[in-house]
C-alpha cells in the first residue's frame, strides 16, 4: 500500500513558522474539549448515531481524540502519515458495517470531526495577518488526511461488505443444495437460515428456475449481472409476507418461495410472472419454468425437476410455463415432438395457419364449442356472434379438414392440433 500524504510544515518563514506552532499547540490544549464537541455535533446531525447509547458515543469519541492527535502531531513534527498508523480507524470502520451503519454515516463523522477540528483552529489563530496566513498552511495537510482516512475507511467498509455477501451467499447455496438433496436442514446455520425464508421440513413450496435468453441493454447472456439483477428482482416480497430463497448457480437463478397461509399455487404463479414482465420492460428477457407443490422437502428434488422440465415449454423469445396453469392434455400438447407435429393431418394444420393469418376466428369457435360442451348456441353467445355465423364456421372447418367438430374424436383431434401449434410457439401467449 502506498505511503499516506505529507502533512509537515510547507517552507514558511520564521514568523509565520511561530505562529503555527502557536496554533497548533493552542489546539493541543483544548482537545478533549474539541472532541467533546465534535462528538455532540455529530449526535445532532446523524440520525443513526443519534439513536446511540453512551457506550458507542465514548468508542466514538476515543476515535475522534486518536484522529486529532495524530493530525495535530504530524503537522507539528512535520512526518507523513503511513497506513498502518489508521489500523485503528479501520477497526472502527468494521465495527460501525458490523452494527449496520451506513458508510454514508461513517463519512459525514468524518466531515463534522474536520469542521469542528478546522473551526477551533481558527479561532485559536486570532484575526492578525500572520496568525491568518498560518492557519491557511494547515488547510491542504489537513484536507489530505481527511482523505487518506476516509478512504481507508471506505475500503474497510467494502471489505465487510464483501466478506457478508459472500458468507450469505455460501450459505444460501448450501441451504439449497440441502433441500434439493431432499431434507430440510435439522440443526446449525442452516436451520436457522431456512427458518428465515419460512423452510421447515413439511413446508409446502414450489421451484422456479429463471434463466436469462436476452438483454437489449449490453446483449451480453452471461454477465453475472443478469442472475444478481434477477435474484434481486425475485427477492422483492410479493403478495405475501416473508423472505424467498433465491440462489444464482450454474447459469441459472432457481427461488424456492414458500406456499404460505392464506395463498395457493396461482399466487407464487402471478407474483414470478409479474416479475418476469417488469424485467423485460428493463432490458432483461427471462425463461421461467414454475413447477407444482411440494409438500415438504422430500419432494422438493422433484419440483426442481419439473421447474428445468418446464423451462422447454417456453417460447424461444422467454416468457413463463408455470405448470400449475397447464392440464394433462395442455402438458402433453406443449411437450409434443416433430413427429407428433408430423401426425397432424396436413389439411388441418394448412386450415390453422391459415386461419392463423386471418385473426384466428376459427380457433377461437373450436375452442368456445368444446368449453361450451358442444353448446353451439352458447358458444356464439360467449364469442358474441349470431348463431347462424358459429354453425359457418363449423360447417367451413368440417369442408376444408374432413373433420366434424360434433363428433367427440373429430373435436379432439383438432384441439390437439391447435395445441400442437401454440406449443410450438406459432402463435398465442404461452404465458
Amino acid at each position: 500500500m502506498s505511503r499516506g500524504p505529507a502533512l509537515g510544515a510547507p517552507a514558511l518563514s520564521d514568523p509565520l513558522s511561530r505562529e503555527r506552532h502557536r496554533i497548533l499547540h493552542a489546539v493541543q490544549d483544548r482537545l478533549e474539549e474539541v472532541a467533546k464537541t465534535a462528538v455532540a455535533v455529530m449526535r445532532t446531525e446523524i440520525p443513526s448515531y443519534a439513536l446511540q447509547d453512551e457506550r458507542f458515543f465514548d468508542d466514538v469519541r476515543d476515535q475522534v481524540l486518536t484522529h486529532y492527535r495524530m493530525q495535530l502531531a504530524a503537522l507539528a513534527g512535520g512526518r507523513d502519515i503511513a497506513p498502518e498508523d489508521l489500523v485503528f480507524s479501520r477497526a472502527a470502520a468494521m465495527r460501525r458495517a458490523r452494527a449496520g451503519f451506513a458508510l454514508e454515516d461513517w463519512i459525514s463523522a468524518f466531515r463534522v470531526g474536520r469542521q469542528v477540528l478546522w473551526d477551533v483552529l481558527l479561532d485559536c489563530a486570532g484575526t492578525s495577518a500572520e496568525a491568518q496566513q498560518a492557519a491557511l498552511s494547515l488547510v491542504t495537510p489537513l484536507m489530505r488526511y481527511v482523505d487518506f482516512a476516509s478512504t481507508h475507511a471506505a475500503q474497510a467498509y467494502v471489505e465487510y461488505q464483501q466478506h457478508v455477501v459472500a458468507d450469505a451467499d455460501r450459505e444460501r447455496r448450501d441451504l439449497l443444495d440441502q433441500l434439493l438433496a431432499g431434507a430440510a436442514p435439522a440443526r446449525g446455520p442452516l436451520l436457522a437460515a431456512a427458518q428465515a425464508y419460512g423452510i421447515g421440513p413439511h413446508s409446502p413450496m414450489m421451484a422456479v428456475v429463471a434463466v436469462c435468453v436476452d438483454d437489449t441493454r449490453t446483449g451480453d447472456l452471461t454477465s453475472a449481472e443478469h442472475g444478481y439483477a434477477t435474484s434481486a428482482s425475485i427477492g422483492i416480497a410479493g403478495p405475501w409476507a416473508g423472505r424467498t430463497l433465491v440462489v444464482v448457480r450454474h447459469g441459472e437463478v432457481v427461488a424456492v418461495p414458500v406456499v404460505r397461509t392464506g395463498m395457493d399455487a396461482e399466487d407464487i404463479c402471478s407474483h414470478f410472472e409479474a416479475v418476469q414482465r417488469r424485467l423485460a420492460r428493463e432490458g432483461t428477457m427471462l425463461s421461467m419454468g414454475i413447477s407444482t407443490v411440494a409438500e415438504g422437502a422430500g419432494e422438493l428434488p422433484r419440483a426442481y425437476e419439473e421447474a428445468r422440465a418446464a423451462l422447454d415449454l417456453v417460447p424461444s423469445g422467454g416468457g413463463v410455463a408455470a405448470l400449475p396453469r397447464l392440464s394433462p392434455f395442455d402438458y402433453l400438447a406443449l411437450r409434443a415432438d416433430d413427429l407428433a407435429r408430423q401426425l397432424v393431418d396436413p389439411r388441418v394444420r394448412a386450415l390453422l395457419e391459415d386461419d392463423r393469418r386471418r385473426g384466428d376466428t376459427l380457433a377461437a369457435t373450436v375452442r368456445a364449442f368444446a368449453e361450451a360442451d358442444l353448446n353451439l348456441r352458447l358458444a356464439a353467445d360467449r364469442l358474441r356472434i349470431h348463431h347462424n355465423t358459429a354453425h359457418y364456421r363449423l360447417r367451413r372447418i368440417e369442408e376444408r379438414t374432413g373433420r366434424n367438430p360434433r363428433r367427440i374424436a373429430d373435436l379432439l383431434e383438432l384441439l390437439v392440433a391447435l395445441a400442437i401449434r401454440d406449443g410450438a410457439g406459432e402463435g398465442g401467449d404461452h404465458q
